[in-house]
This record gives C-alpha cells, sequence and structure tokens, in this order.
C-alpha cells in the first residue's frame, strides 16, 4: 500500500515543554492506522501537524509529508500546507463542539464544505458562495449547488445519520454528545479527503453505535481511505487498525501490528443478577415525572416522564443509546436546562432552575459535562480556576483554595508541571480532570458525571473512579454516572436506569438490570459491548444502511 502520510524526527515544543520528541510515523493508503498513548503524551499535537497546524504557542520543527507535500519543514509549517487541508487530509477534532458552528444549520455547513473543497461542488454563480441555512433542498439555480448538496447528503449517510431536509435543518445543540461526533464526522467527510485523521471518533457513542462505527471505519479503510486513529479505546484499535504506534511523553515507545502493540484482553465475564445490597433510602437527588422538550411551546420533546434517584453515598448510572436523553437529564439535574416540567428535589427540597437556586444548592449540586474545553478561560492557569471554586462556594483564601485544588489535582494525576499551564497547552483528557477538580472543590453532595472518562487512558481512568470511590466512602457522596462504558457502570453504580426515545425502558438494582434485562434496549447494549475482544462472537450484524464511499460522489 502506498504510503500517504511520512512523519521524521517531527518535534514539538511549547512553554519550554518538549511535547513531541523525534517522532517518526507512516500512514498508508487503504488501511486504518492507529495512535494510542496516555493523556497528554502528544497525540493531537502530532494530528494538528499533519495538517501543518499546532496550537498557540507550540513550535514545530522535523519534516511531515502529505501525499507528497512537505507541510511541515525544518522552519516550521510551510505554505503548502493550506492546498492539503480538507481536500486532501481532515482532521476531526476529540470534542466535536470545536469543529461545529452553533450558528449554523448543520445542511448548509456540509454542502458549504463540499463546496470549497470539492472541484465538482463549486457550482455557485453571481459572486455568492452558494450556501444558505435552509438544509433543505431549494432550487437547482440562484448558486446552489445540487453537487454539494448530494456530497452533503451522502457525508451524513457515511457517517451514519440521516439525510433527511429536517435533519439538515438542525443547530448543533439540538443532537446529543454521540450524534455531534457522527456530524462531524460527516463534516470531515464532506471535504471528499483522502487521508482522514479522527481524534477519539468514539467518544460519546453507546456500544451499538461504537460497533458501527468500527463498521463504517473498516469500510472506509476497504475503499481507499488512509486512516489514522487516535484512540484510547483499546477495544476499537484492535477491531480496526492494522497497526498501531504507540506515544508516550512525545516519544515513539511501540510501533508495528496491532495484535503485537495491544494483545486482545480476555472477555469479561457475563453479569450475574444478585440480590440487591441493603442501602440508604433517602435520595439526595430526585427526579420524578421529568419530561423536556427542545423547542418553545413543548415542542421537540427529549425526555418523558422520567425518574430517578440518587442516595447519599450511592451511585446510580444513567445508559442509553446515544440522543436518548442522557445529557439532557443530566442538565435538567443541574438546573441548565430549562424546558421542563416535573419535580426536581435536592435533600428533599424542590431543585429550581440554576439562575433561581442558593449558593447552597449550586455548592451541593456539581455537574462535569463531557466538553469541557469551552468552560476554561485561557487568560488564566487552569489552576487558578479550579481553585477560585472553593473560593466561590465555600469562602476558602485564595491560598489555602490553591493548596486544596493542588491536593486533588495531583490523585488524579495532573503533575505540579501542569500547574502553570493554561487551556490551550493540556490534552482533553489532562482538561477532563481538571474539570473534575474543578468540581471537587466545591465538595458537592451530589456529583453528576456525564461521560467524564471518554477522554481518559486507562490509568487515569482508575484515579478518576478511584477518587470517586473514596469520595463516596469518605464523604457520602452521592453520585449520577452517565456513560457507554458497561464494565466501569458494573463496577460502580448500585442502581442502574436505562434511557431509550427519552423514557425509561429499564431500572433496579444494576446487577439485576445487566444480568436479566427486561427491555431490548439493555440486551443490545450488552450484546454490542464485545468490540475487539474475545468475547461472544455471535454479535447481531450491522444494519444496512451503512453507506461506502460510491455514495458520496454525484
Amino acid at each position: 500500500m502506498e504510503s500517504v502520510i511520512e512523519v521524521g524526527g517531527l518535534t514539538a515544543r511549547a512553554d519550554g515543554a518538549l511535547l513531541l520528541d523525534g517522532v517518526d510515523l507512516t500512514v498508508r493508503a487503504g488501511g486504518v492506522t492507529a495512535l494510542v498513548g496516555p493523556s497528554g503524551s502528544g497525540k493531537t499535537t502530532l494530528a494538528l501537524a499533519l495538517l501543518g497546524e499546532a496550537a498557540p504557542g507550540v513550535r514545530l520543527r522535523g519534516s511531515v509529508r502529505v501525499a507528497g507535500v512537505d507541510v511541515v519543514g525544518e522552519e516550521g509549517p510551510t505554505g503548502a500546507a493550506r492546498d492539503v487541508r480538507g481536500r486532501v487530509v481532515s482532521y476531526m477534532p476529540q470534542h466535536p463542539a470545536h469543529a461545529l458552528n452553533p450558528a449554523r444549520r448543520i445542511g448548509s455547513v456540509l454542502t458549504e464544505l463540499a463546496r470549497l473543497h470539492r472541484p465538482d461542488g463549486t457550482k455557485g454563480s453571481g459572486g455568492t458562495d452558494g450556501s444558505d441555512d435552509s438544509g433543505g433542498t431549494g432550487r437547482a439555480g440562484g448558486g446552489r449547488s445540487a453537487a454539494g448538496r448530494e456530497h452533503a447528503a451522502g457525508a451524513l449517510r457515511a457517517a451514519g445519520l440521516p439525510d433527511d431536509p429536517g435533519f439538515r435543518r438542525r443547530f448543533p445543540h439540538q443532537f446529543s454528545g454521540g450524534q455531534r461526533q457522527r456530524v462531524a464526522l460527516a463534516q470531515v467527510l464532506a471535504c471528499g479527503p483522502s487521508v482522514l485523521v479522527l481524534d477519539e471518533p468514539s467518544t460519546g457513542l453507546d456500544t451499538v453505535a461504537r460497533l458501527r462505527l468500527a463498521d463504517r471505519l473498516t469500510r472506509l479503510a476497504a475503499d481507499g481511505y488512509a486512516l489514522l486513529l487516535l484512540s484510547h479505546d483499546h477495544d476499537l484499535v484492535r477491531a480496526v487498525a492494522a497497526r498501531t504506534v504507540t506515544l508516550d511523553r512525545g516519544r515513539v515507545t511501540a510501533a508495528g501490528p496491532t495484535p503485537e502493540v495491544l494483545p486482545a484482553p480476555a472477555a469479561p465475564p457475563p453479569p450475574v443478577a444478585a440480590t440487591a445490597p441493603v442501602r440508604p433510602s433517602g435520595a439526595v437527588l430526585e427526579a420524578r415525572g421529568l419530561t423536556a422538550w427542545l423547542h418553545a411551546g413543548r415542542r421537540g420533546e427529549v425526555l418523558r416522564d422520567v425518574a430517578v434517584r440518587v442516595p447519599e453515598g450511592g451511585c446510580t448510572a444513567v445508559v442509553g443509546p446515544s440522543g436518548s436523553g442522557k445529557t439532557v437529564l443530566a442538565r435538567c439535574l443541574a438546573g441548565l436546562h430549562e424546558r421542563h416540567r416535573g419535580h426536581l428535589a435536592f435533600r428533599g427540597e424542590p431543585l429550581p432552575v440554576l439562575r433561581r437556586r442558593t449558593a447552597r444548592q449550586i455548592r451541593g449540586v456539581q455537574y462535569v459535562w463531557q466538553e469541557v474545553r469551552g468552560s476554561f478561560d485561557d487568560r488564566r492557569t487552569v489552576l487558578e480556576q479550579v481553585a477560585r471554586t472553593a473560593v466561590r462556594l465555600r469562602g476558602l483564601t485564595p491560598r489555602e483554595a490553591e493548596r486544596q485544588a493542588r491536593a486533588v489535582w495531583e490523585r488524579l494525576g495532573l503533575s505540579s508541571e501542569h500547574t502553570a499551564r493554561h487551556a490551550a497547552s493540556l490534552s482533553g483528557g489532562e482538561l477532563q480532570r481538571a474539570a473534575l477538580s474543578r468540581a471537587l472543590l466545591a465538595e458537592p453532595g451530589v456529583l453528576i458525571c456525564d461521560e467524564i472518562t471518554t477522554a481518559l487512558d486507562s490509568v487515569s481512568t482508575e484515579l478518576v473512579t478511584a477518587e470517586i470511590t473514596r469520595l463516596r466512602e469518605e464523604s457520602d457522596t452521592a453520585v449520577l454516572w452517565i456513560g457507554h462504558d458497561l464494565a466501569l457502570v458494573e463496577r460502580l453504580a448500585d442502581d442502574l436506569v436505562v434511557l431509550d426515545s427519552g423514557g425509561v425502558v429499564d431500572s433496579g438494582d444494576s446487577r439485576t438490570v445487566l444480568g436479566a434485562p427486561r427491555s431490548e434496549t439493555t440486551r443490545l447494549l450488552l450484546r454490542s459491548r464485545y468490540l475487539g475482544t474475545a468475547g461472544p462472537a455471535a454479535l447481531e450484524p450491522v444494519p444496512p444502511g451503512v453507506q461506502r464511499k460510491e455514495h458520496l460522489q454525484p
């Protein structure tokens, strides 16, 4: 297979830190190469270098060639890099919020990307760019590009999403985290590149969607694309990647066939139903009859008559397919989603929306969400912002708040070297742990965790779960855990709620629900969990509808 990416002796420095140290890498067409390693090991820095780009303050040196074009040289990024971005190599960032324009409907953005980067899609006229925000089909003339719209529709299908006009008219905030991840993938595909660089594409996906993603990536490689997959999801890597490269502290520490670099672990035993343990009956956080909608006039219902409760010191998990309403549930409980009705209570008292909550209620219910980058101010160090929580909500002095912040920071695996850094120079996994530290500094009565381990490697995940367990045991902190990792759910959760299409389809003691599921949704999530392992081979096939590359053509 032809090499389309060739990296030689690549180094990257920022603020005196060495982010990449003499990295060599080759990616070939028609296959998937995986890049794995701990959070902060330099994976995203390397991915951006393939486009001749770098985060602010990062200096690149070395050699990067993409499809025969030099995009990085000894003097840094070259002027030729702009000619390969999008149309030759396209990058999907780890957090889709960075790639999606909140003010634009997705259909118009996809059409515009196709027209900008595909020669056969540039059919606008009259000095206009041919785009609009309708997301619909419109007329063939007036600067509109039929070819661009067809490419956009094909990209949506290839990403496993509907391509109907109603779907294309939606804004990014109207999708779940998993759906936004697939919309970001569609944006990459709409450009018509030959090289796809995908940074944690399984983030926010349930086990079924993750299985379908593996099938899509395999098909894209079979159609001739070159794929570089950055991932902490080793099961996904084992399922799709022929070769794997391991980075650690900016250096390549292993490279070779994936089975040699990442041997498959034994499959976990199936869950066994057991008698539910006795736990406190009083709920710290409770929702009853919760119904929520997206639009004024109670249009766009996303939750329907949902009930969930978290006892003191307990952990209740919420799982379900992407788009089932998990994040909207979390935002309702955190007071961030106001279009809802039903009963919400914290320690038996009614819980209003965030802008009407008392300082005690704000401190008592802390929410850590999946895409945290936008919650940090680039003008101040991350540690300073973490410590500020204890100053505002607990009245600590800045010095004492910083001391406690450092202690939590270190328990979560962040070093003293990180304390002086700003958000732009931290990896997604490091920022995720910083956001958790910020919530913990409030010493909340209940902690809402929405997919907080998706950007973490296995070591960092263990540190996070150990801290969650310590809080429950030592402080009786209640935890609402939202996630797709059923192995973590089994380890952490006492109770389990399964959502699908906005309603509860299974609930009860977690071991009973997973050991003897009542709903087909739960059974399908369980059957799809063994991706890339030595688990059951008799998984249901991926449903038809996943489109091949030929459907991206006009």
